[in-house]
């Protein structure tokens, strides 16, 4: 039995990896895969690939390639979900702001230093036409963080996937001014280099048996119920979630990621590009 150690976020995208640890799917194939929820999301995960806190990462792909090229001894060996994240922009309920236009020199909460929802400020500072060295951020580590930074006006908006937000604003606690979708596959698959060396055949098992859930996975059986109930979420929003959601069962081609890499270089999020090979690993 060969014990390897994952962290992902606690949301929606991740329940095929629970239900696979939950049947054991990973232990009939001699495997103790042992999950860890980060809600502080992509700048702590990865802090846990560097330190060794993890071994995979279901995480950003804009997190991870950037922190890749700045020396994480990582690869990205698949995309997990293929679809845009699409991040929703929120302010607190009795602000002062109802377009986006509004948060123009404004300060964003983020999680963390290179986390999604600091990279992704950038991308909706270049949607809108901002200055996006005039940005300021407000770290609150967490969404709860986030909920008190901005009912205190310590930071005026937040960014975080919409769905999982949603019941936030349901709540009356935030208000959703607007959208900023990913302009490219949100979560993949990241793996220290080491295990890669030590454990590669494993590493294409979990691939394999992960690859099998998530192709199947929106056949499940009231799924969307399932979704609603663990997540806290209205069924009527899973539903429109799981329509706008597709998992994936491929790596990136180099165009791809010379693509991809090409928009985190316009946007200053890298400061170069590095070569397939640095990056990502067939497997």
């Amino acid at each position: 039995m060969t014990t390897l150690k994952i962290a992902g976020v606690p949301e929606h995208f991740n329940l095929p990896w629970h239900i696979a640890i939950e049947n054991g799917d990973f232990i009939a194939n001699e495997i103790d895969l042992r999950w860890t929820d980060v809600p502080e999301g992509t700048g702590k995960m990865c802090e846990m690939l560097r330190n060794g806190e993890t071994d995979i990462a279901v995480i950003l792909t804009e997190g991870i390639i950037k922190d890749i090229i700045a020396g994480n001894p990582s690869k990205i060996v698949q995309i997990y979900v293929e679809s845009p994240l699409i991040w929703g922009i929120h302010v607190a309920k009795n602000s002062n702001y109802y377009e986006i236009s509004d948060l123009e020199n404004k300060k964003v909460a983020i999680s963390r230093l290179g986390s999604g929802s600091q990279l992704m400020s950038f991308e909706n500072a270049n949607n809108q036409g901002w200055n996006s060295d005039s940005l300021q951020f407000e770290i609150v580590n967490t969404i709860d963080g986030a909920v008190e930074a901005l009912t205190n006006g310590t930071a005026d908006y937040f960014m975080w996937e919409r769905f999982m937000t949603k019941p936030l604003v349901d709540k009356g606690v935030f208000r959703r001014i607007g959208d900023c979708p990913t302009p490219w596959p949100c979560f993949v698959i990241a793996v220290r280099n080491g295990i890669l060396e030590k454990h590669p055949e494993i590493v294409s098992e979990i691939v394999e048996i992960i690859n099998a859930k998530t192709s199947i996975f929106k056949e499940i059986t009231n799924i969307d119920s399932i979704l609603a109930t663990k997540y806290n979420q209205k069924l009527v929003d899973i539903k429109e979630w799981l329509t706008l959601t597709n998992w994936s069962q491929k790596q990136f081609t180099q165009a791809q990621l010379e693509a991809i890499q090409d928009q985190l270089l316009a946007l200053k999020i890298i400061e170069r590009k590095g070569n397939f090979s640095e990056i990502a690993r067939i497997i």
